[in-house]
């Protein structure tokens, strides 16, 4: 099953809005951007979904988006909004993701760009990807710079999805996704989950009808793929 992570959520209401879509993550960005939240902006979302968790209703994972993050910033973080992943954006060393997995107990996607010339068959990415091995329970490939809206080479997917299988771990796709593309996506490329922001957004503002839109089109292709 595709899994869908709505991400750069900025207030409580949106949060509250969205909770009774099938979504599978949250995501929070701690990184320079303007949808950058604080520590206890954070928390304040999070909260609405861990009252929702301990009423046993079903709830997304909370992930948190960091770039290069200190130490102690992360520390900070989980003091205020406890998250149940962390996705890393920067060049985070694979020790780095070690020591976030070990110290706070959480899972660890490992983001990595796409360039738009570089090695597209498994056996060339090893050199990158091989010391990631048990360090990171996810990979998510992105767009180069990020935050771009704009797609990246598709064509190089299942190049990092064989290494994942291999792994034991999921691959997520981001970049440019939106309701009119995501289908086409998910239909022509191996991929365990699909990551959108800026394309379910109007005027820079999480539009609530167009993450309808883009989660009901992810579920409604699985739903026929599964026929």
């Amino acid at each position: 099953m595709t899994t869908v992570k709505i991400c750069g959520l900025k207030d409580k209401a949106t949060v509250e809005a969205i909770l009774h879509l099938p979504i599978d993550h949250i995501g929070f960005l701690f990184a320079k951007s303007k949808r950058q939240v604080t520590p206890g902006e954070a928390g304040e979302m999070i909260r609405v979904i861990h009252e929702r968790r301990t009423a046993g209703q079903p709830v997304p994972l909370t992930v948190g988006v960091f770039v290069d993050p200190s130490r102690e910033f992360l520390a900070e973080v989980m003091r205020e909004a406890p998250l149940d992943v962390v996705q890393l954006h920067g060049s985070e060393s694979p020790d780095f993701c070690r020591w976030v997995k070990m110290t706070f107990g959480v899972l660890v996607y490992r983001v990595f760009s796409v360039m738009d010339t570089g090695p597209d068959q498994e056996g060339e990415l090893g050199d990158v990807l091989d010391p990631y091995a048990g360090q990171i329970d996810g990979l998510l490939l992105d767009t180069a710079g990020g935050g771009t809206g704009k797609t990246f080479e598709w064509n190089r997917i299942p190049a990092y999805h064989a290494w994942a299988v291999r792994n034991r771990i999921p691959l997520l796709v981001a970049g440019g996704l939106h309701p009119d593309n995501v289908a086409g996506l998910i239909g022509s490329y191996p991929l365990d989950g699909v990551d959108v922001s800026s394309g379910v957004e109007t005027d820079g503002t999480k539009d609530i009808a167009k993450i309808t839109a883009f989660v009901e089109r992810v579920k409604r292709h699985e739903s026929h793929a599964s026929a």
